[in-house]
């Protein structure tokens, strides 16, 4: 069934303003193909930087990575789910703002009963981030402590509570109390305002001076340094994000003279590059979401016409938890 959509496409890099709202046709699902009429749509920071170009990818393009709704058709070759099955995914190509689409089929998982669209949409990047993060990039044992910035961020809130259920000491840093008090809600240890207190110095308070095995680290350029300070001799830093810009000319000597430090740039990608990885991955997130250790706060809600005002909040730190496109 061949049809017309309204989605989100950019023909050039640059501000909120680039993105347009237009119409386009969705054909019928290739092989191992699934289209999906979509419920929800996540908003994430990554899709910042393809917007302004910071990632690159041929353009025109669309926009967004993870969203839920139901099947409405499936190419040969798809297996592990039907038409009329409620699914969600989390790594997609480029596309998600969108009312409908095809989706590559070993992306997409079928989705419990007893979660919603817009959770799912909310969850499946951030939760998949979170799993990969604190599972298999260094897989975080009861009793650790480690540090996670941005802990009152969507992917930190769902890190907060993971934590928790993990048995483990989770340091988040924040820009403010109300930060403070939303990651202490959600399962933080400790919190660290950054714009009063000196981060490296209070994890070195918090672990009575032994530092951390483990920092996980999103924000990129300006707590580059202040992450290397916080690790132990032969600790790992695991940078995944670059919401104040990236991480640029690395001195090597630096990860030497502060331990024989180890540095990881990971991606989801390579984490679930296959169907059965990526079904792991939300099964273990959503057998903790199913039990209540993990929820997802919705912070902020806008419609398909107001991504540009979502894309303002995102950029410029206004938001608390997950945003999502209601369609």
């Amino acid at each position: 069934m061949v049809e017309q959509v309204k989605a989100i496409r950019i023909q050039e890099h640059g501000g909120p303003e680039v993105m347009e709202l237009t119409t386009v046709t969705v054909p019928e699902p290739a092989a191992n193909e699934v289209t999906i009429r979509q419920k929800a749509v996540g908003l994430n920071f990554i899709d910042i930087y393809f917007r302004t170009g910071l990632y690159a990818s041929p353009l025109p393009h669309g926009l967004g990575f993870e969203g839920a709704g139901i099947v409405e058709a499936t190419g040969s070759g798809v297996t592990h789910i039907k038409k009329g099955d409620r699914v969600a995914y989390g790594q997609s190509p480029l596309g998600a703002y969108a009312e409908a689409r095809n989706v590559p089929a070993d992306r997409v998982v079928k989705l419990p009963d007893d979660i919603s669209y817009e959770e799912a949409a909310a969850l499946m990047l951030k939760g998949l981030t979170t799993q990969y993060l604190l599972r298999q990039t260094y897989r975080l044992s009861e009793g650790e402590t480690t540090l996670f910035h941005a802990a009152a961020g969507g992917v930190g809130l769902i890190a907060c509570q993971w934590a928790r259920a993990l048995g483990v000491r989770l340091i988040g840093t924040v820009s403010s109390p109300e930060k403070a008090a939303l990651a202490k809600q959600h399962g933080a240890w400790e919190v660290i305002d950054y714009t009063r207190e000196n981060v490296a110095d209070r994890v070195a308070e918090l672990t009575n001076g032994k530092k951390l095995p483990v920092v996980y680290d999103g924000v990129g350029k300006d707590t580059w340094e202040t992450s290397l300070d916080c690790l132990q001799p032969r600790g790992l830093m695991v940078s995944f994000g670059n919401a104040s810009g990236p991480v640029t000319d690395v001195n090597l000597g630096i990860l030497a003279s502060k331990g024989s430090l180890y540095v990881t740039r990971p991606t989801l990608a390579s984490y679930v590059p296959t169907q059965q990885s990526m079904q792991a991955a939300a099964d273990e997130l959503f057998d903790l979401v199913g039990r209540q250790q993990i929820s997802v706060r919705i912070g902020q809600r806008y419609s398909l016409e107001q991504v540009a005002q979502a894309h303002e909040a995102l950029a410029g730190r206004q938001t608390t938890g997950a945003t999502v496109l209601t369609l």
